[in-house]
C-alpha cells in the first residue's frame, strides 16, 4: 500500500524543525567563537578565558598586607557594533586613559576585537559601562598590588601578566607557595622597616653618600625585621629595586675585627690586657700597615679594638694563622653564598693564597668581600651565645640557634667589649640612653679596580642591643659619606650615630626593656 504523502501541517513542522537546528548550529558556533576562538590580528592577540589564578598574599609579622592579587579585567571591543567610532575612542580614552589615536586607527581597520586597555580596575569597568556602548567585552584577569612600597626590595615583583611568576625577591623565592595559594607570612615589622628607612634616607642626604643601607636581625631566631637601602637618585647606577644588602658584596673594613678577637679570645691567645706595639706601624713583609689616626706607642687589646687599630688587629690575626683563620670564617659562614628565601646574593671575594700578608688584612677587614647579610649572620653568632643561626624573612617561633660555634663565655667576652667600643671607643656617638648598645665601627677605603682610593670610603656600624642579654642586632652602611673634614667622614662620626638612631625609634616599638648593666673591660678580666 504506498504511503501517504505528507500533509501541509507536516511539511510545516519539518520545515520548523530544520530552522530550530539551524539556528541552534549557528548560535553553537557563535558561542564557540566567542568563548574559545575570538581573535584578531597577530597584534591583538588571543582573549584571555575567564579562569584566573589567584596568587597567595605576603604580609608582615604583624599581618599588614604587602602584597596582592585583586580584580582586574582586559577591556576589548568590536568596532563593528559602534555607531559612531570617533566618539567610542574618545570615550573609551577618557574612561580608561588608552591613546585616542591608537584606539580610532584600531576601531577604522577591519579587526574583529581590538583591545582597549589591559588590567583596568572594577572603578574604571564602570566607568566604561556608564559610556552605554555596545560591543564591549571585559576579560577577567588578575594583577599584583603592593600596597607598602617601602618594602619593595625584599618583596620583589611578579611578572606583568596576569597570574605571572615571581621574578625577585620573595615573590621568587616562595613563587611556588604562593602560586599555590599558600599565604606567606614574613618576618619583617613594617614599623622598623619604615624607621630604618627614615634614618637611612636623612642620614644618606646628610652626608651626601651615593647610598646607604640597613639591616635590623634577630639574634636568636635569625628573622629579618627589616632590610632597605637608599640610593643617590642621580647616580648613574641608579635602581631602586636592587637590593644591595644581599646581592652585593663589600670590603667592609674594621667591623671585621671583631672575628679575629673572638678567634683570638676563643683560643686564648690574647686576653684584654695583653699589648701589642702599634705606634709606628706594623711591618709584615715588604708592607707596613698603618692607622688612620695617631695610636699610641703600646695598646692593649680591649683597646685595640676600641680605637680600631689595624696594625694592633693584625697582628692579633696572625696569632691566630692563615689555616685557623680560613677555617674560622668558613665555620662562620663567611665564605660562601648566604641562602634565604629570597634568591638575590652574592659569592663571597677571597684570596686564594692565603698566606700570612693575606691573614693580617683580613684580619681588619680588607681583602675579602661578604655581602652585609652575612656579616650581620656572622655577627649574631658572635654575640648569641656562640650559636650558628641562619636568616630567615619568615616568622618564626622560638629561638631557633643551632650549633655551638663560639664558647659562650668567649660570646661573652665579646658582648663586654663590644660595650666597651661604644663607652670608651670610636662607638660613642652610637649609645642610647636606656640601651647599653654593644657595636664596632668600620671605615674601609674603597677598592677600585684593585687599588684602595684615599678618601674614598664605605662606612659602617654593627650594633647589638640589650648587649647583656643580645635580642637584636643593627647593621647600617654609607658608600661614600662626606663629612666636613677626613676624619668626619669616619664611621665614629656618620655610620654610628646612624645606628643610634635607628636604635632609638626601634626599640620602644619592639617593647624593649632597658638593658642591665655590662661589666667593662678592665685589668684583670681575661
Amino acid at each position: 500500500m504506498a504511503a501517504k504523502p505528507p500533509t501541509t501541517i507536516q511539511r510545516r513542522i519539518v520545515v520548523a524543525a530544520g530552522i530550530c537546528v539551524l539556528a541552534f548550529t549557528i548560535i553553537g558556533l557563535r558561542l564557540v567563537d566567542l568563548a574559545l576562538l575570538k581573535g584578531g590580528p597577530a597584534n591583538v592577540g588571543v582573549i584571555a578565558q575567564n579562569s584566573t589564578v589567584v596568587r597567595a598574599d605576603i604580609v608582615d609579622r604583624n599581618g599588614r598586607l604587602l602584597a596582592r592579587d585583586l580584580p582586574v579585567y582586559d577591556l576589548y571591543a568590536r568596532p563593528q557594533d559602534f555607531w559612531n567610532k570617533a566618539d567610542a575612542a574618545r570615550g573609551l580614552s577618557q574612561a580608561t586613559g588608552a591613546d585616542e589615536t591608537r584606539l580610532a586607527r584600531a576601531f577604522a581597520g577591519k579587526h574583529n576585537y581590538v583591545l582597549v586597555a589591559s588590567q583596568i580596575t572594577p572603578e574604571t569597568r564602570d566607568k566604561v559601562m556608564h559610556l552605554g556602548l555596545p560591543g564591549m567585552e571585559f576579560q577577567p584577569s588578575t594583577k599584583r598590588f603592593y600596597p607598602e612600597g617601602d618594602a619593595s626590595q625584599v618583596i620583589g615583583m611578579t611578572q606583568a601578566v596576569s597570574g605571572g611568576h615571581g621574578i625577585a625577591g620573595i615573590e621568587k623565592g616562595l613563587n611556588a607557595q604562593l602560586a599555590a595559594g599558600k599565604q606567606a607570612r614574613l618576618s619583617l615589622d613594617m614599623r622598623v622597616q619604615y624607621a630604618l628607612l627614615h634614618s637611612l634616607e636623612a642620614t644618606r642626604e646628610k652626608y651626601s653618600a651615593k647610598s646607604a643601607g640597613g639591616i635590623v636581625l634577630n639574634v636568636n631566631t635569625g628573622e629579618i625585621l627589616a632590610m632597605a637601602s637608599q640610593q643617590d637618585p642621580k647616580r648613574a647606577d641608579y635602581n631602586p629595586l636592587r637590593n644591595i644588602m644581599a646581592a652585593d658584596d663589600y670590603e667592609l673594613g674594621s667591623v671585621f675585627k671583631i672575628f679575629a678577637f673572638a678567634l683570638a679570645l676563643e683560643d686564648h691567645r690574647i686576653t684584654f690586657d695583653t699589648t701589642f706595639p702599634v705606634g709606628s706601624g706594623f711591618k709584615i713583609g715588604k708592607f707596613t700597615i698603618h692607622d688612620a689616626e695617631h695610636m699610641p706607642a703600646v695598646m692593649a687589646a680591649k683597646d685595640i679594638l676600641a680605637e680600631s687599630s689595624n696594625a694592633g688587629t693584625a697582628q692579633i690575626a696572625l696569632l691566630s694563622g692563615p689555616d685557623r683563620q680560613r677555617a674560622w670564617l668558613q665555620s662562620l659562614g663567611l665564605l660562601s653564598s648566604v641562602r634565604a628565601e629570597i634568591p638575590e646574593r652574592a659569592r663571597p671575594l677571597y684570596p686564594s693564597n692565603w698566606g700570612q700578608v693575606e691573614t693580617a688584612t683580613i684580619g681588619f677587614g680588607h681583602g675579602i668581600s661578604v655581602t652585609p647579610l652575612a656579616f650581620a649572620t656572622a655577627a649574631a653568632t658572635i654575640v648569641n651565645g656562640g650559636r650558628r643561626i641562619q636568616p630567615t624573612f619568615l616568622k618564626q617561633d622560638g629561638d631557633r640557634r643551632g650549633d655551638q660555634v663560639l664558647k659562650p663565655e668567649t660570646s661573652l667576652k665579646m658582648r663586654e667589649l663590644l660595650r666597651y667600643v661604644v663607652t670608651n671607643g670610636t662607638g660613642k656617638l652610637a649609645d642610647i640612653p636606656g640601651y647599653d648598645v654593644g657595636g664596632k665601627t668600620g671605615s674601609a677605603q674603597k677598592n677600585q679596580h684593585g687599588r684602595y682610593i684615599e678618601h674614598k670610603l664605605l662606612t659602617s656600624f654593627c650594633a647589638v642591643f640589650p648587649v647583656d642579654n643580645p635580642r637584636y642586632l643593627v647593621f647600617v652602611m654609607l658608600d661614600e659619606p662626606h663629612g666636613e673634614s677626613a676624619v668626619m667622614a669616619l664611621a665614629g662620626h656618620t655610620a654610628a650615630p646612624l645606628a643610634g638612631d635607628v636604635i632609638a625609634h626601634i626599640a620602644p616599638m619592639l617593647e624593649m626593656p632597658t638593658s642591665a648593666a655590662v661589666p667593662i673591660p678592665g685589668k684583670g678580666n681575661s
